[in-house]
């Protein structure tokens, strides 16, 4: 029997910590989508042992090999990921800036996961930004990749509040424990073909089941 689960290429650079996070989330059967691909651009990724140790295929596709030819370096993830049949790419702590040109090949068929609430705190070191500019709450984003950096419409958000005490790491460590439940929900309802953008905005059909796709702040976060 042919399976009808989309098949989901997920890039990484480092520990992979949400690619984790989704490939638990794939084990359930009814779960629209397969993790098929793990691809880093760094051959130390820890996250490729983690995914060749959950049995799913893995490719290296190193940045460094094609200089600053990034349109070559972005073709040839391409050539990977169509070799694996792959119909949708999770961005999980891909540490390199991916072209216009890539983000339009892929456009609704890619997302993201950013440490803020977006449209607040774009781009690296988010955590210690909040502090600084004394937020009371914070959380993260999954969003559609767009050309411009952490632009694209938002498909789900967790919020964190702040506390008193906090330092960028205890923050960081709420924030990632939010976005590991918000990240496999926004998988769902793209391999669901449930999102739709209007005017910019992520519009979901149907219901977005208990957890919502906001998740509000809790104290115990």
């Amino acid at each position: 029997m042919v399976s009808t689960r989309k098949r989901v290429g997920v890039l990484i650079s480092g520990r992979g910590s949400n690619m984790a996070a989704l490939i638990a989330a794939a084990r359930e059967p009814s779960y629209p989508a397969e993790i098929a691909l793990v691809v880093a651009n760094r051959r130390d990724a820890a996250g490729l042992r983690h995914a060749t140790q959950a049995g799913i295929a893995t490719a290296v596709v190193e940045h460094t090999a094609y200089g600053a030819d990034r349109d070559a370096f972005e073709r040839a993830i391409d050539a990977v990921l169509a070799a694996h049949g792959i119909a949708l790419i999770c961005l999980a702590g891909f540490m390199r800036r991916l072209t216009p040109g890539f983000a339009a090949r892929w456009e609704g068929r890619m997302i993201n996961i950013h440490p803020s609430l977006l449209p607040a705190f774009k781009g690296l070191d988010t955590h210690e930004r909040a502090l600084a500019a004394g937020v009371r709450i914070h959380g993260a984003s999954v969003h559609f990749v767009v050309p411009e950096l952490d632009s694209g419409p938002i498909i789900a958000q967790a919020a964190v509040s702040v506390r008193d005490d906090d330092t960028a790491d205890a923050l960081a460590a709420r924030v990632l424990a939010a976005e590991h439940r918000i990240y496999p929900l926004a998988l769902r309802l793209l391999a669901e073909d449930r999102l739709r953008v209007v005017d910019g905005r992520c519009v979901i059909d149907g219901a977005v089941f208990s957890e919502g796709a906001l998740v509000a702040p809790d104290g115990a976060h």
